[in-house]
């Protein structure tokens, strides 16, 4: 059905647009659809009354369900007369032209200009859906009063109102939805202030954790060097290995040059001439001193102005401390350009200890000394007798405090006999080299009144054991008859004599021997005699010349009888200082010289 309306005046397009909405609301048109098509029909035509003129404004309705129409106006330049064209140029594809149509049903409204100065109207079109077609078979009339236009501006209003209080809703909506996305987004600026401060927490720990692993792996590096240097230095009591081992030990990582300033290799220790001013002034007061352009800022060590023997090079002065004075000054330059507070720490508790070692081994050499004095002066001058010869070799332990402990002698008794012995005091150093003394002074006097070697050792095990009850002893002593060619001996706990005969043969005199001198036990120490051939050659020695920690004892005697057994009768008798001297070099060879070693050998002539 087409409707059709006349517009020249204001009147003429009230009405027009009452019609509209009521035909549009008449169809179940939405009312906000029915909003804008009134809002931009009134548009339309409050163009069309300022351009003035005469305009027609055609309404196509649908007759039924499957019809369409549009309730529109577009605009084409050009446009003329009545018809209005609605398929004009330009119009939209909403023109409702049979190609563009929709199944849906729907108002097509057309407004197009008439009469005079139609070429210059812009033809306006608009479409919209009719939910209930077929609801509406007349609109009825079209209002003509004020009335009736009064009434139909009021239904507009409500459809405003309407429109209104939906935009209102749709408003809210998106306040709620942009208040929801704002709190969102301060969720998020939160949770993500959170990840950073997590994120920076995190590296923080990270870093801590590996400035305390740092730290720790250097004071464990720190602790294992001192450890490690200090084993080094402790094991040595020869104080100059001692300070050759100080460079060895700190150049390069510790220092890059070091000086060890002994006093007692020195007259005056403060000469400033040769030794730098922080060393001297470390050598008064006994603290540590820095000498540098620079603070050092080293815990407990003073700081001083650069030294004028070095002034382009820091230094570093420690005293080597004891229980009693210091010792001397450790003077050290930095490996760079300066010491690490925690390294100087380390340094000067080296320090402390290399003081204590060289202490010790001072000590040590001092009374190893004494005690070799004392061993030597105590051992006797061999005496020499018609048809025997005698040598003797005694050589002091090299490592360790073990001198003092072992000793020979030879004598004569009454009856013209000779009396040899050697003999090994258990323990070292001058303890041990006074108890040698006292056990030969005993065996000297016992031995003017006569016995036997057995009843001359029975007697030192009585007099050791009320004298030191803590303390043994070990000894063989034989006797040479003057006028019979035999040979009386007895031994306490040493290692057996041995026996080359004239042929060459060698032999273990390894009859039972008694037990240790000293120990809490009654013992009757027995003689064994054994005939001697001339040409005949008896050894006497210590375990320091035939023992070996990893062979035991008896690989050292067997060596002994075979070095012994290669000489022949005429060597022997020729030269047997010679012959003690080519005894010792092959059997000491593999030694460590960690105890005393004494060897007695007596030779019987033809």
């Amino acid at each position: 059905m087409m409707r059709t309306w006349r517009i020249r005046t204001v009147t003429d397009a009230a009405r027009a647009r009452v019609a509209v909405a009521r035909l549009a609301a008449a169809y179940g048109v939405p009312t906000v659809e029915r909003a804008r098509l009134a809002s931009a029909l009134s548009g339309q035509l409050r163009q069309c009354l300022t351009k003035g003129g005469t305009w027609v404004l055609t309404l196509d309705e649908p007759h039924e369900p499957g019809a369409s129409g549009a309730i529109g106006a577009s605009g084409a330049s050009g446009a003329s007369g009545a018809s209005g064209a609605s398929g004009a140029s330009g119009a939209s594809d909403t023109t409702g032209s049979p190609s563009s149509r929709q199944e849906e049903p729907a108002l097509h409204a057309v407004l197009t200009p008439s009469g005079a100065g139609a070429a210059d109207g812009i033809p306006w079109a608009m479409t919209v859906p009719c939910p209930e077609p077929g609801r509406v078979a007349d609109t009825g009339t079209e209002p003509e009063d004020s009335a009736g236009l009064s009434e139909a501006l009021l239904g507009a209003d409500e459809d405003t109102a309407v429109v209104l209080d939906k935009l209102t809703e749709q408003e809210k909506l998106v306040a709620f939805h942009r208040e929801e996305l704002h709190q969102t987004n301060q969720g998020v600026l939160a949770l993500h202030a959170e990840l950073d401060a997590a994120g920076r927490a995190q590296r923080d720990a990270f870093a801590a954790e590996r400035r305390a692993r740092t730290e720790a792996e250097n004071a464990r590096r720190r602790l294992t060097f001192l450890a490690d240097a200090s084993a080094a230095l402790n094991a040595s009591l020869n104080h100059d290995e001692i300070v050759r081992r100080l460079p060895e030990l700190l150049v390069p990582r510790y220092a890059r040059g070091v000086d060890v300033w002994l006093f007692d290799q020195d007259d005056d220790r403060h000469r400033p001439t040769t030794h730098p001013a922080a060393a001297v002034r470390a050598a008064r007061t006994g603290r540590p001193q820095y000498a540098a352009g620079h603070p050092g800022g080293l815990p407990g060590v003073d700081d001083r102005p650069p030294s004028a023997l070095d002034p382009h090079r820091p230094l570093l002065c420690i005293p080597l401390l004891t229980r009693r004075a210091p010792l001397g000054v450790l003077t050290l330059s930095p490996p760079g350009e300066r010491w690490d507070p925690d390294d100087a720490v380390m340094l000067i508790e080296l320090a402390r200890r290399a003081g204590i070692a060289l202490d010790n081994a001072r000590r040590f050499e001092h009374n190893r000394d004494i005690a070799e004095t004392l061993q030597r002066a105590l051992l006797t001058d061999l005496p020499t007798r018609p048809g025997l010869s005698l040598a003797a070799r005694y050589l002091p332990a090299t490592h360790g405090l073990n001198i003092g402990g072992d000793w020979y002698d030879a004598f004569r008794q009454r009856d013209g006999s000779l009396i040899t012995v050697i003999g090994d005091v258990t323990g070292h150093g001058l303890h041990a080299a006074v108890m040698m003394s006292q056990l030969r002074t005993a065996l000297r006097a016992y031995a003017v009144d006569g016995g036997s070697p057995g009843r001359l050792l029975t007697r030192l095990h009585e007099f050791l054991h009320h004298l030191q009850p803590d303390l043994f002893a070990t000894a063989v002593i034989a006797r040479f008859h003057p006028d019979e060619h035999t040979l009386t001996w007895a031994a306490a706990g040493h290692p057996p004599p041995v026996l080359r005969l004239p042929d060459g043969r060698v032999r273990t005199l390894d009859a039972k021997p008694g037990a240790m001198l000293g120990i809490p036990l009654h013992q009757e120490i027995a003689d064994h005699t054994e005939h001697l051939a001339p040409g005949s050659t008896l050894a006497l020695y210590t375990d320091g010349l035939v023992e070996r920690r990893a062979q035991g004892i008896d690989p050292g005697i067997e060596r002994l009888a075979a070095a012994l057994g290669s000489f022949g009768s005429a060597e022997l008798g020729a030269d047997l200082e010679d012959a003690a001297d080519r005894i010792l070099r092959p059997l000491l060879s593999d030694s460590e010289r960690d105890d005393d070693v004494c060897l007695l050998l007596c030779h019987l002539h033809g």
